[in-house]
């Protein structure tokens, strides 16, 4: 049977990847796709600069449209990244009738609607499992494994860079901004870090995965993002002695209200397997009404493990060449006419409990008045730390966990509390997930 003819777009560090993985292994994977996968060209923008694979045996060019242009190429791998030309390529690869794989979570996060809407249109796929979670193949657990589950939820540390940093706060008492340096040292964080270390990353593959959970359009605008910047040292060492750690999650729930989509930092209990998730590694949870919590976990970054991905992707779709358009499996999980608008809702309606820490002056009375301002507004305390002053230039720490609430009843508290003369910083405020099954 004629080989597949792929062409690649980017040569950067998954390009380099998915060719090392494709020629490394081409007789498993052609076993497994039952035809041979030829990659017939590759397009980068500097020819000259040393790739990290073997281009000896790959017709290059510097100039994309030439690989989208070719009749001969059946597939399109789109590694350049980003939402400009990237998503000028991939529409015309559409136009052109080719199938397109892809690791760009912004580009499918952002205009994943019009580009699925497009592909079906002309019959043909686009795939995106390395657009998520690196090398973990959450993208098929969920749409294909998870099929027969009505998915409650799911949580996940889907960004390396910054459990990296909050990993080395916790094991090693070093400061943010001192270890976000060495995560930019490692190549672990851009020189701009705000996509990592701000949660706009995770919110662009929390995105995906939350439509393809519940069956609702791409809604990125929509996701409420939270960075780890103010994370401070002290709130790590007070989450620890009471039994949690802080992790930034992407979190979508399906609740009677509407759907939560949201990414911010979170105490969870140390005894969950989330909890001790650390490094750059990524992990999610997923809890089906069938099959309950499901943990996926693995390296969500780097050359060849995000190559694992695109690989993958690329001989499901040579493996479906020949199959009717209409019998594939949707881009979302659930057929294209029954996904539901459902509301996301705004951070102000999302119940959850939380992590306080509150500098107050060394007087009496200040405990009575914040628990009664918590009190007016219908929020129990679960737990008190109340630290020694001298650490703290005469300032009294407290910590305080509390039961769920509803977010704008905490907003309207931590704003009245915020108001004592005897309370002159802000209020670190932390929400705090069980993620029990």
């Amino acid at each position: 049977m004629q080989s597949v003819k792929i062409g690649i777009l980017g040569l950067g560090t998954v390009g380099s990847g998915t060719v090392n993985v494709l020629t490394r292994n081409s007789r498993e994977i052609s076993r497994r796709a039952g035809r041979d996968i030829e990659i017939y060209r590759a397009a980068d923008r500097d020819l000259d600069k040393p790739k990290g694979c073997d281009t000896s045996a790959i017709n290059l060019t510097d100039d994309a449209f030439d690989i989208i242009n070719d009749p001969d190429i059946q597939i399109v791998v789109e590694l350049i990244g980003g939402t400009g030309v990237a998503k000028e390529l991939v529409i015309k690869a559409i136009e052109n009738g080719k199938h397109v794989v892809t690791a760009n979570k912004a580009l499918i996060a952002m205009h994943g609607n019009e580009l699925f809407e497009l592909a079906q249109e002309r019959g043909v796929t686009i795939s995106f499992e390395a657009a998520v979670a690196g090398g973990i193949p959450i993208i098929k657990a969920m749409r294909e494994g998870l099929a027969g589950n009505r998915i409650e939820w799911l949580a996940g540390i889907i960004n390396g860079t910054g459990n990296f940093i909050l990993t080395e706060m916790r094991e090693k008492g070093r400061d943010f901004a001192d270890v976000l340096a060495e995560a930019q040292a490692l190549g672990y964080a851009e020189a701009d870090p705000t996509f990592d270390i701000e949660g706009i990353d995770a919110a662009h593959k929390l995105t995906i995965m939350a439509s393809i959970a519940f069956g609702i359009p791409l809604q990125f605008d929509k996701c409420y993002t939270e960075g780890i910047s103010r994370i401070a040292q002290e709130d790590v060492l007070n989450a620890n002695e009471l039994g949690y750690r802080i992790k930034h999650l992407g979190i979508a729930k399906k609740t009677t209200s509407g759907v939560e989509l949201r990414v911010h930092p979170t105490l969870i209990p140390q005894r969950r397997l989330l909890a001790n998730v650390n490094g750059v590694m990524n992990a999610v949870v997923v809890k089906g009404d069938a099959v309950g919590p499901t943990l996926y976990y693995g390296a969500g970054a780097g050359s060849e493990a995000t190559a694992s991905a695109v690989v993958a992707d690329i001989v499901d779709i040579v493996r479906a060449l020949t199959t009717d358009p209409e019998n594939r499996v949707p881009h979302l999980a659930f057929q294209p006419d029954a996904l539901k608008d459902t509301p996301i809702l705004p951070m102000s309606e999302v119940v959850t409990s939380y992590y306080l820490r509150i500098h107050t002056l060394d007087k009496p009375g200040v405990l009575a008045d914040i628990t009664r301002i918590l009190s007016k507004e219908g929020i129990n305390i679960e737990a008190i730390l109340q630290k020694q002053p001298e650490e703290h230039e005469g300032m009294v720490p407290i910590i305080m966990l509390t039961q769920a609430v509803i977010e704008k009843n905490m907003d309207q508290a931590i704003a009245q509390i915020e108001a004592l003369d005897t309370v002159p910083d802000s209020i670190m405020r932390i929400r705090m997930e069980s993620l029990g099954g």
